[in-house]
């Protein structure tokens, strides 16, 4: 009997990627609840000029406090100040704007079509393979995600108004998406979810302050709460989490994921706010589920 065989086999390392997606998931999904807590008791752009503003201080900070060195380059601290501005700023600025007319669940679903557009331009511009599979998981996806909008706008129970508002916001993740893949900055991740953070706080202060009013901020425990999950398990936590996955995954297969939050975000709605759900929109998630599997499915090795 040789070495290698008297030897036990080396215990294979434990696959963490399943559970970053749940939990980046559930996150992001239950962001636009607190969203919608938060924008009813706050105005959207002064919630969200406080929130990154923390957000980045306290990643910064804890970063200064560990030691840790600084591992960002110039061109590098500059494109993730870019990517604050069209991830954090526009994307959640116009999304929160939208969110004051439509409901929790229709903004987590608008948004979802986020890997439609994402393959298409992932395609284009990063070489990025679109097979039959994909473009008909895609499909799929968006087919269930276009039921769900068309049932709920047939009812009359969301305004045009916001629904253009978070038609911006998608177009701006969309854009955040492929620029992070296209100039893809090096160094720490943490350290530049905190540069995000902190120039969307920087760039959405003065606007929050001259087009927002103070005084319409409604300080009660709801708001309170919902202004932590945001900070903490939003801006922190799943903005890290989604940036990991775009590296490991692809800008297509981790977009795909965004299929998953209307009908969880729906679910989130219904639970924490009473919004109402029908059968009908849960239609949806059949062909939405299946869109997910053929995309992010591994391609056959070839033989």
């Amino acid at each position: 009997m040789s070495l290698a065989t008297s030897l036990p086999a080396a215990p294979s390392r434990f696959n963490t990627l399943p559970l970053a997606i749940g939990l980046f998931c559930l996150l992001w999904s239950y962001a636009f609840v607190a969203g919608k807590i938060g924008v009813t008791h706050c105005p959207p752009l002064i919630l969200l000029a406080a929130r990154f503003s923390l957000a980045g201080i306290l990643i910064l900070g804890a970063t200064l406090i560990r030691g840790d060195g600084w591992s960002l380059s110039w061109r590098d601290a500059a494109i993730f100040a870019v990517l604050g501005i069209a991830n954090n700023a526009l994307y959640l600025g116009l999304g929160y704007t939208g969110l004051q007319s439509v409901s929790a669940g229709l903004g987590g679903l608008i948004v979802s079509a986020n890997p439609v557009f994402t393959a298409a331009l992932a395609a284009l511009l990063l070489g990025e393979g679109m097979t039959w599979r994909k473009a008909g998981g895609l499909l799929l996806g968006i087919t269930g995600v276009t039921l769900i909008v068309w049932h709920r706008l047939s009812v009359g129970t969301d305004s045009l108004h916001g629904i253009v508002f978070t038609l911006a916001s998608l177009a701006s993740i969309v854009a955040g998406t492929i620029l992070f893949k296209l100039l893809a900055p090096k160094g720490s991740l943490w350290i530049g979810n905190g540069v995000q953070n902190l120039a969307a706080g920087i760039v959405l202060t003065p606007v929050a302050f001259t087009f927002a009013d103070v005084h319409a901020i409604d300080f009660t425990p709801g708001l309170v709460g919902a202004f932590a999950f945001l900070v903490l398990g939003g801006s922190i936590l799943a903005y890290w989490l989604w940036f990991h996955l775009l590296k490991v995954c692809g800008a297509t297969a981790a977009s795909a994921y965004h299929f998953l939050m209307p009908p969880l975000g729906m679910l989130f709605a219904y639970i924490v706010l009473g919004e109402h759900v029908e059968a009908r929109d849960l239609l949806g998630i059949i062909p939405v589920a299946l869109g997910i599997y053929l995309v992010t499915r591994p391609a056959k090795p070839v033989a």
